[in-house]
């Protein structure tokens, strides 16, 4: 049998591209198809640091795009308020059904914008009130079970942010949370031991990023806006899984 390992190695050659074009969904995509393989457990310890090298890299290199008002003010503020809320509420909700429905929600909302680009109708951004819910309502579903992501994205895609701002800005955030959860696992004893197959996939990493680098220079506005919406429209049923059947 093919080692599960070299699978995953191709997903985060996939992820990781992904990521770097649109600035979000290299972890939730590498973990669920690489969850079809190996237990979560296993693969956190690889793949939140690759995330942490990748969104690092591009936050520095795309630094004068960082919206650090909206970042500072607003982003990690909510987020952080909302993931401690979300983390204290983990015991007392049916994480399953919230699953399912922030997986329904993120659907909709992704689809009735790609359907609203299809149709050319000009979409205002969303009020400033709305932004913020959605950026505490991400910081409750991460710290409920670590899927902020699309509704951080679907937040942050309904600003006057450009392609630019909005990727180096997310790339912010997951480098901050990301790193955060690397050095937990660094003082659980997680991290050490998988040291020698995240330096074999830091190869990839830089291939992903080249690759998706490269695509996001040349893809324009409103195509970049298309992908990040496809992309959410897929993320939705991923995040809506319940945890008893990703194994």
């Amino acid at each position: 049998m093919i080692d599960p390992w070299l699978w995953v190695a191709l997903f985060v050659l996939i992820a990781y591209t992904i990521e770097a074009i649109t600035g979000f969904g290299s972890l939730v995509i590498a973990l669920s198809l690489g969850a079809l393989l190996l237990p979560l457990p296993e693969l956190l310890p690889v793949l939140v640091p690759l995330n942490v090298l990748m969104s690092g890299f591009l936050a520095w290199r795309n630094r004068q795009h960082i919206d650090r008002a909206l970042l500072l003010r607003v982003i990690l503020p909510l987020m952080l308020g909302g993931t401690l809320i979300g983390f204290m509420l983990h015991n007392w909700l049916a994480a399953d059904l919230l699953k399912l429905l922030l997986g329904l929600m993120i659907i909709w909302f992704a689809a009735r914008e790609l359907w609203r680009i299809q149709r050319g109708t000009t979409v205002p951004p969303h009020p400033n009130w709305l932004n913020r819910l959605l950026t505490l309502g991400a910081g409750v579903t991460h710290g409920l079970f670590a899927s902020g992501g699309p509704l951080l994205v679907y937040a942050m895609a309904g600003t006057s942010l450009d392609k630019r701002q909005l990727r180096a800005t997310l790339l912010c955030v997951w480098f901050s949370l990301n790193t955060s959860l690397s050095l937990l696992l660094l003082l659980e004893g997680r991290l050490i031991a998988e040291l020698p197959r995240l330096l074999s996939f830091t190869p990839l990493l830089l291939a992903g990023v080249m690759a998706g680098d490269y695509l996001h220079q040349r893809i324009n506005e409103q195509r970049f806006r298309q992908m990040v919406y496809t992309l959410l429209t897929a993320n939705g049923p991923v995040v809506g899984v319940p945890d008893s059947l990703r194994m």
